[in-house]
């Protein structure tokens, strides 16, 4: 076997790894994309586990609308929503990227609710998270979206790490996750606290509390939740790093695309990945007030559970946007100066054009 190839870094992770004024590398990661052939080796039990969740949550889809009781249904949006904070304010934007600071009884909340979701413990999930941005779209990418949707999907979970990603991993600093008390509480006791968490209390509660049968308790807010909450954040890492625009840095792989916004509530993916430590998930108000995840942070700013909340100045968003960026970037219609026609040709479409007269 030849001896690895050292990781190219082709992302940035916190503010302080940038190179340039507008906090971006001071080369071309564009070349640095590729996906080397490999021979995959399969992990079965995780193929068989996902097959398993995807049919049962087709059956859990049906038993929504035909016998699960309405508190049913609820509770398990709002367990889907508790899991959801947890991964993207928690593991996400608090332990991955430092985009803020949180108090003890704000990190034990989220350490509980990441471990609801069941996405691999904190340590792990932030790690590998790092791995990711730090070497975007390269061998040493754990879902290295040059392998093509499905791989970036979930493939990558049906398959084990490459040396590539191995060694990438090595390479990221852990330190602070090591130093963190209730990261390390978790990912001691994770393996028995995930499975009461995820699966046994959601199944129970129902059926104690409002009499719900078993079979509706274990397939609707226990499997069919599951399922989307994975698949959410699967289809930030497939269809967030192919289909969309890249105002921020054409570089990169990921997209900003309201439709994975609609469905994720986390869309702006070439913003993040442009300024990961920035705790918000976009630079436009609105869409931050109706993305779950940011309304938490900023509540638990006002009672005083998060603080040092950081984010990028617009002054610098812009700069980098006019230097890296494809050109999409605070477009306001068809007639604005910045909207050239190579962008027109590229990005836009007139149907049925003729000259009418309105009245």
């Amino acid at each position: 076997m030849p001896p690895l190839v050292d990781p190219v870094v082709s992302g940035v992770l916190f503010e302080t790894d940038g190179q340039t004024p507008d906090l971006g590398l001071d080369k071309d990661v564009s070349v640095l994309k590729k996906a080397a052939p490999k021979k995959y080796e399969y992990v079965w039990f995780n193929i068989f586990w996902f097959l398993f969740l995807h049919i049962t949550s087709l059956y859990g889809l049906y038993l929504v609308f035909t016998s699960a009781k309405w508190q049913t249904n609820v509770f398990a949006f709002a367990v889907h929503l508790m899991c959801a904070i947890g991964i993207g304010a928690g593991s996400h934007r608090l332990w991955t990227h430092r985009s803020y600071k949180a108090r003890t009884p704000l990190r034990i909340l989220l350490m509980i609710w990441q471990t609801m979701g069941f996405q691999d413990c904190i340590f792990e999930w932030a790690r590998d998270h790092r791995t990711h941005h730090k070497y975007a779209d390269t061998d040493a990418d754990p879902h290295n979206a040059e392998r093509g949707l499905f791989f970036s999907h979930m493939g990558w979970l049906c398959c084990k790490k490459s040396p590539e990603v191995i060694e990438g991993g090595k390479r990221i600093d852990v330190s602070d996750l090591y130093a963190d008390p209730v990261v390390m509480f978790q990912k001691k006791h994770y393996m028995k606290m995930m499975p009461i968490l995820c699966f046994v209390l959601p199944t129970i509660i129902p059926v104690y509390f409002w009499g719900e049968t078993w079979l509706n308790a274990f397939c609707v807010p226990t499997i069919l939740r599951y399922t989307c909450g994975i698949n959410v954040v699967w289809s930030i890492n497939s269809f967030a790093h192919t289909f969309g625009y890249r105002p921020y840095d054409k570089s990169l792989n990921p997209r900003d695309n309201i439709g994975t916004w609609m469905i994720c509530v986390e869309g702006f993916h070439n913003y993040h990945h442009t300024f990961p430590w920035d705790y918000r998930a976009t630079e436009y108000p609105l869409y931050n007030l109706l993305t779950p995840t940011i309304v938490f942070i900023d509540f638990m700013a006002k009672i005083g559970q998060a603080y040092d909340l950081k984010s990028v100045t617009p002054d610098i968003i812009k700069q980098r946007a006019h230097r890296t960026g494809d050109g999409t970037h605070y477009l306001w219609g068809w007639d604005d100066p910045e909207f050239t026609e190579k962008l027109k040709s590229q990005y836009g479409r007139v149907t049925n054009a003729e000259d009418k007269k309105f009245e």
